[in-house]
């Protein structure tokens, strides 16, 4: 009798349409005043609520939305100053911190509320720092970073006080915003051509980056230290990492908690301004106060084949990836995920070194009467558009490397996708989301002079899939991926343009 029940159980499944197996998505109505150049942040799934901040010139609010992306409650944050310099969000399963700062006579505060799942304000606006400034501007100084598993939340700001010394202020937090630890620090560059890669915060609340160092303003990295500040110290622990007369470009550092590990990487030249030849990876062991591993990952003819843009000759191919992500995995290895990424404007031609050394980007910082601020405008939805020349943008492959627990290349892949628009790069490029089992990579795609969305995911064992045309789309909404969120198992929300007004959609697979 039971096998009877599975036999009808089984054929009941095969007369369901394919539709109800396939993936759903629902679009928010655009509102009035969601013009193409609000700003905006996906905060994400707080209960079974979506939420998401937005701002308009001095116009600040939250949108609500059910699960089926229909608005429940717009809130107006009138308790925001108006001359509001940077937001930033921590979110939980039933509430969230927002952490904002903003400007009055001269002052720079730094303030947190505390909201629920519906957008109300459980506790303050209480005050956690203020910064005294010599005059006007709408760079920021405070930066807020938390640990993966956000019970530990950190405030911090950077003087400047010449191109050698610097002067760190940290403020360690609880999940429950309780005061934990403040320091001051002082680090100073051997060079004044000097530069930081992420800042990052590990589950037990330790503070990490790289200081590096370059012989020129526009030279790659020759020098590289990683600094470890222990969660109750008021120290920097120095570690100088060798790099045997190799030069690297952007460096990036990812907490791999599980294992205990700092996962440093980097493309590297064997020769300053030379070819990018491989990709660097150091494994900086947390307990032993040591590198476990360390490799210089060449990069084959095959591969740079595979990789490089049309037109372009294979010993150059990898001379405009940028590292986009680095993801760590249990047995101690990670995946890494580079994109191929360049610009032309009318009378400039692209340079890489303006791009990694420019004031929009990380390095070297932008600065604030002596106060600078490790993020800039790239890859951040509050600047989003580009006011000067005319500048035509270009996101094209993604090329994959997983590397097992000794640093050494497993294998390596490339997603070709071929992207291009002008003077905003809001369509381009792509986000990851994590289904446990894979990695998938949503994009937009031309197709008949229409952006669609695609999807391709890659394997544990480096194998590509390319998923069916997503289905539902609608043609008016054009996807900006980049912006994306992963909120739930398998379920994103991604923002979108519909007809000039930004609007979101959120897409369970």
């Amino acid at each position: 009798m039971g096998r009877n029940k599975i036999i009808v159980f089984a054929f009941i499944l095969l007369l369901l349409p394919v539709w109800a197996l396939a993936q759903r998505i629902y679009y928010s109505d655009p509102g009035r005043d969601d013009y193409r150049q609000v700003n905006f942040e996906i905060i994400g799934k707080v209960s079974s609520n979506i939420i998401i901040y937005k701002n308009y010139k001095s116009k600040n609010d939250l949108s609500v939305f059910d699960n089926e992306m229909k608005l429940k409650d717009k809130i107006d944050l009138d308790f925001l100053p108006g001359k509001l310099i940077n937001v930033d969000f921590v979110s939980y399963p039933d509430f969230f911190y927002m952490i904002y700062q903003y400007e009055k006579k001269n002052i720079v505060y730094c303030n947190v509320v505390k909201m629920d799942a519906d957008g109300k304000k459980l506790i303050g606006p209480v005050e956690i720092d203020t910064t005294q400034i010599g005059g006007s501007s709408d760079n920021k100084i405070y930066s807020t970073i938390n640990s993966e598993d956000k019970q530990h939340i950190m405030i911090f700001k950077i003087n400047k006080r010449n191109d050698r010394n610097y002067f760190f202020t940290t403020l360690l937090y609880n999940d429950k915003m309780e005061f934990i630890k403040k320091s001051r620090l002082p680090v100073t560059m051997q060079r004044k051509d000097a530069v930081f890669s992420d800042f990052v915060l590990d589950n037990e609340g330790d503070f990490v980056f790289t200081r590096c160092s370059r012989n020129g303003s526009r030279d790659n990295i020759s020098q590289m230290d990683l600094m470890v500040k222990p969660a109750m110290s008021d120290t920097f622990h120095t570690h100088n990492i060798p790099l045997n007369n190799n030069f690297l470009d952007e460096v990036k550092i990812k907490v791999d908690n599980i294992n205990k590990n700092y996962l440093i990487s980097s493309l590297y030249y064997k020769q300053r301004k030379g070819n990018v030849e491989g990709i660097y990876i150091a494994i900086w062991d947390k307990v032993r106060d040591q590198v476990k591993a360390e490799n210089y990952n060449i990069f084959s003819d095959e591969l740079k084949e595979d990789a490089k843009s049309d037109n372009t000759a294979a010993k150059t191919a990898f001379n405009d990836y940028f590292i986009k992500q680095v993801l760590p995995k249990k047995d101690g290895g990670f995946l890494i995920a580079a994109e191929l990424f360049f610009t032309s404007s009318r009378g400039n031609n692209w340079n890489r070194y303006d791009y990694l050394y420019s004031p929009y980007s990380m390095y070297p910082y932008s600065s604030y009467y002596g106060y600078w601020s490790p993020y800039g405008m790239y890859g951040n939805p509050w600047n989003r558009w580009n006011y000067g020349s005319s500048t035509r943008y270009y996101s094209e492959n993604i090329a994959l490397f997983s590397f097992d627990s000794n640093a050494s290349m497993e294998w390596s892949n490339v997603i070709h996708k071929s992207q291009f628009d002008d003077n905003s790069s809001d369509a381009l490029s792509y986000m990851v989301y994590n289904t446990g089992s894979e990695i998938s990579f949503l994009y937009n795609q031309l197709e008949r002079r229409v952006r669609l969305l695609s999807e391709q995911s890659v394997t544990p064992d480096g194998a590509l899939k390319r998923a069916p045309t997503l289905k539902n789309l609608d043609k008016e909404y054009e996807f900006m991926p980049k912006y994306g969120k992963q909120v739930g198992a398998r379920q994103v929300v991604l923002p979108c343009m519909y007809r000039n007004y930004i609007c979101f959609a959120k897409i369970d697979f």
